[in-house]
């Protein structure tokens, strides 16, 4: 289960990456119905979103394969999980 992570403004943080049907892939803060950013490689969006949830200072990413399921999640400093992972994937 994913946690939710909020700003101080106490705005949902998370986001996930998706391949849509054209190919592109989406940044998509998981509140939203809208894509943050679209690009042309998975590799492009998960950059574009780390550096977002950097910048926000919170959130945990979720990055999903071409079969639609959660390949990788990582909680982006300085986030507070209370779970932590025992070995870091990043």
């Amino acid at each position: 289960m994913m946690t939710t992570e909020f700003n101080s403004m106490g705005r949902s943080t998370n986001r996930t990456i998706t391949k849509r049907p054209d190919g592109t892939w989406e940044n998509k803060k998981n509140s939203s119905n809208r894509a943050s950013s679209v690009h042309k490689t998975q590799r492009e969006a998960e950059r574009a979103a780390r550096r977002m949830l950097g910048n926000q200072g919170v959130g945990e990413l979720a990055i999903k394969g071409l079969n639609a399921r959660i390949r990788s999640k990582d909680t982006i400093p300085p986030g507070n999980d209370p779970n932590p992972p025992k070995d870091k994937e990043y």
